[in-house]
């Protein structure tokens, strides 16, 4: 048995051939370390160079939006079913949106709610309609009133600069009704606020998920 040295990435190992000289075996064995070393040094280069990177070495910081930092808890929902009032903003007179469905819901749990629509005249509920108001200004106690709001972004953070001008204290805010912008003004000007994560229904606080809970809180149910 013939032993010689190589070098594999500047480190000796020990390869052993046997049998006879063949320059043409021999030429094949140097041929293929050549490229496998090659390619080891290439790899090698490219970790050492990632590894180097100061995005690869720092972990990424992620921003926390204010849907994040607001926490609306038990307590929360509490404080909001126990005014005497309610509003809904973005009542429809379609029994298929949500618009509807929310005000509905007052409606069916006895409570005094007004319906607000700056189109339609009235909201039938059972038969029954409901005369809306065309804005929050027409309320008749909107200090003791919570409003539920169920419009997009836009609107939403229309009809908030009109809340807190008018004093209302609380707001519940179904889900897809708010962006970060809506909840940073929601949270600076108002008492309590429901939003986001939480609750029991599955994309967050709702009313007809959590409002019983609620209205059991504040001893209405």
């Amino acid at each position: 048995m013939r032993t010689s040295s190589c070098h594999w990435l500047g480190m000796r190992s020990q390869c052993a051939f046997k049998g006879p000289r063949n320059p043409l075996l021999l030429g094949q064995v140097s041929s293929s370390f050549h490229i496998h070393t090659t390619t080891r040094l290439s790899s090698l280069a490219f970790y050492s160079k990632l590894q180097s990177n100061s995005r690869y070495q720092q972990p990424r910081k992620y921003t926390t939006t204010t849907s994040d930092k607001m926490a609306s808890t038990d307590a929360t929902l509490k404080t909001f079913f126990e005014s005497s009032n309610f509003a809904v903003v973005g009542a429809s007179t379609n029994p298929d949106k949500f618009g509807h469905k929310i005000f509905k819901w007052y409606v069916t749990h006895g409570l005094d709610v007004k319906p607000i629509n700056p189109i339609a005249k009235a909201i039938k509920v059972d038969e029954v309609d409901h005369p809306t108001t065309a804005t929050l200004s027409e309320l008749e106690n909107p200090t003791s009133t919570s409003l539920s709001i169920v419009t997009g972004p836009a609107v939403s953070l229309k009809a908030l600069r009109e809340a807190k001008e008018l004093g209302i204290p609380s707001v519940f805010f179904q889900p897809g009704t708010y962006d970060d912008e809506v909840l940073a003004y929601a949270k600076d000007n108002f008492k309590a606020v429901l939003a986001g994560e939480g609750g029991t229904g599955p994309q967050g606080w709702c009313v007809l998920a959590d409002g019983e809970r609620g209205l059991k809180a504040a001893g209405k149910l």
